[in-house]
């Protein structure tokens, strides 16, 4: 039997029980199959896909019909698993009524089951609308990939008190908006851990220590695919980049040496017709 779906109730649940929740981000059909069939929690179709998959230097370029199409492949490949649509740069900031519009194009046309969004108090305007529109809402601070120009770039946030400070208000604050689960990314792990025993709802990790209530990885990063750069949160539990550059080394190997294809990887004539088609080439002599 296929498992089971989890719902935001049981994630619920599994954080009082102290459950661990383990999720991944997946842009595409066979990797949403593999995760569903390894027994991931949720999966959640990252705006990361514009490094990952398209090759962009960050997020910033990734559209809402990039993450729509990349959702409804992760939706078909994962039927029994939670998946989160994650908003793209300018996707909810413009207006409420964009965000709330782009947030019902992720349940209505790819059939995720929530969005995720960055920002703490300066969006909860729009978190709010969202989820009075039905819509269950993940919310993620700390490092923030799509105003990281504004932090300094890519850099763990949270390691000075008064910032520390600044991500606890956040976090209470989109928890009283009504978020139903925070995802906290590179920030120090005893301000995880703060976080996640304050709030009632899920909190989980990206680079946010032990204590949280579950965690995320890139599944580019954690398979070894993504060669351009490792954060220091992550561990590979595979290396596909050097599986794969072998195997097509190895072909290429192959082909220039007349290796392949041999007789086992062709098609042959049906029965009788081999002595029809040498008929038929001489009338080209």
């Amino acid at each position: 039997m296929p498992p089971k779906k989890k719902m935001i109730h049981e994630f619920m649940k599994m954080k009082q029980d102290g459950q661990k929740i383990a999720w991944l981000t997946a842009y595409d059909f066979p990797t949403a199959q593999f995760a569903e069939a390894a027994g991931l929690d949720m999966l959640l179709v990252g705006d990361s896909l514009g490094m990952c998959v398209y090759g962009y230097p960050g997020t910033i370029p990734v559209t809402m019909d990039q993450c729509i199409y990349h959702a409804e492949a992760v939706r078909r490949g994962a039927p029994n698993t939670f998946v989160i649509g994650d908003m793209p740069f300018m996707s909810y900031q413009s207006s409420i009524e964009k965000a709330v519009e782009n947030a019902g194009r992720f349940l209505k046309e790819a059939g995720c089951d929530a969005i995720k969004l960055e920002g703490g108090k300066r969006i909860l305007p729009q978190v709010r609308a969202i989820l009075d529109a039905g819509i269950v809402v993940v919310g993620h601070i700390g490092l923030t990939p799509q105003s990281s120009g504004q932090l300094g770039g890519h850099k763990a946030q949270g390691r000075t008190v008064e910032s520390a400070k600044l991500l606890i208000d956040d976090a209470l604050a989109l928890e009283e908006a009504g978020a139903q689960m925070l995802l906290l990314e590179a920030v120090p792990p005893e301000v995880g851990q703060f976080i996640a025993k304050k709030l009632r709802i899920p909190v989980l990790s990206i680079g946010a220590g032990m204590h949280c209530d579950g965690q995320l990885l890139i599944v580019s990063d954690l398979i070894g695919q993504f060669q351009a750069f490792t954060p220091k949160f992550v561990k590979k539990y595979a290396n596909v980049a050097e599986v794969v550059t072998q195997a097509m080394r190895a072909y290429c190997e192959d082909v220039r040496a007349g290796r392949f294809p041999e007789e086992g990887h062709c098609y042959y004539m049906l029965p009788g017709e081999d002595e029809k088609f040498k008929e038929l080439i001489k009338r080209y002599a």
